[in-house]
């Protein structure tokens, strides 16, 4: 959106400095004319922001349209890719986990090396380093083979910002895949707070009732509402939103979840031996 003028510069270059790999790269101005474009990148400009899924929707529509690359960096524009090897290193993960649909690097603030622990796709998230299968994703920074993003239609670009990781990798596994955590590849990104975002507590819990109501068997749908309010009940107790939660929750079941493909029963039990079942 033009607004991160030298964190954008610092992520282009680090993408173009990557060594190894075929590149198509495309900028979406999310509302606006792109600044600062580099010879040889495509941009596309948007009338209007359309929030962050679907203008990341738009982005590997217009790479489609140059051919058939096998993978898809999805990545935001005040992040780094440090090493000039980091993209040769991701899809060297595809090989040797071949039932992956996705893979997440480490993500560390580029100041203090901290992962949040937002950042680790897995309810354990203490050991930031650890690699291993994960069932779902840090949107800012994932590679995703581009046959399954395309099999499972994409982000739901109506979202327009949060959670919009959890339906896809849903989706994904829903194909009979996986998704995989390399612990040892680091990225970088600034450890910001996503509350700073206005809608942040408003789309947080319309987000999560979409999902639930999106892809879940009708069984799990109230299971994991329920979990999910007394998690922010105890996690938000003390922000003074409770009240913008709960119109969020409201506003989820009033309708605009989309369509309703809720995943197999046998793709609730992969997801549940995989150490997250889906009900939190």
């Amino acid at each position: 959106m033009n607004d991160r003028d030298a964190e954008f510069r610092t992520a282009m270059a680090s993408v173009l400095a990557q060594q190894g790999v075929d590149l198509r790269v495309v900028i979406v101005g999310n509302g606006v004319e792109p600044d600062h474009v580099p010879d040889g990148v495509r941009t596309v400009a948007l009338a209007e922001n359309t929030g962050i899924p679907q203008g990341r929707n738009v982005g590997a529509e217009a790479l489609a349209d140059g051919g058939g690359a096998e993978f898809v960096l999805f990545f935001d524009n005040d992040a780094i890719l440090p090493d000039p090897r980091t993209l040769t290193r991701l899809i060297a993960e595809f090989d040797r986990h071949p039932q992956a649909a996705y893979v997440q690097p480490r993500i560390a603030d580029p100041v203090t090396g901290l992962t949040l622990g937002r950042w680790v796709p897995r309810l354990r998230s203490g050991d930031a380093r650890r690699s291993g299968v994960v069932t779902v994703m840090a949107e800012g920074i994932v590679l995703v083979r581009r046959a399954d993003f395309e099999a499972v239609g994409g982000w739901p670009g109506h979202f327009f910002l949060f959670h919009e990781g959890v339906d896809l990798s849903w989706r994904l596994w829903d194909l009979g895949r996986i998704g995989w955590y390399a612990g040892d590849i680091e990225v970088h990104h600034p450890a910001t707070d996503p509350a700073r975002h206005g809608p942040f507590y408003r789309m947080v819990a319309r987000n999560r009732v979409w999902v639930a109501r999106r892809r879940l068997p009708a069984p799990l749908v109230p299971v994991y509402l329920t979990v999910w309010v007394l998690i922010c009940l105890w996690r938000f107790r003390a922000s003074g939103n409770l009240g913008v939660l709960a119109q969020g929750f409201a506003e989820g079941l009033r309708g605009g979840a989309g369509e309703r493909r809720a995943m197999s029963w046998r793709t609730v039990w992969r997801l549940t031996r995989a150490g997250r079942p889906p009900i939190v």
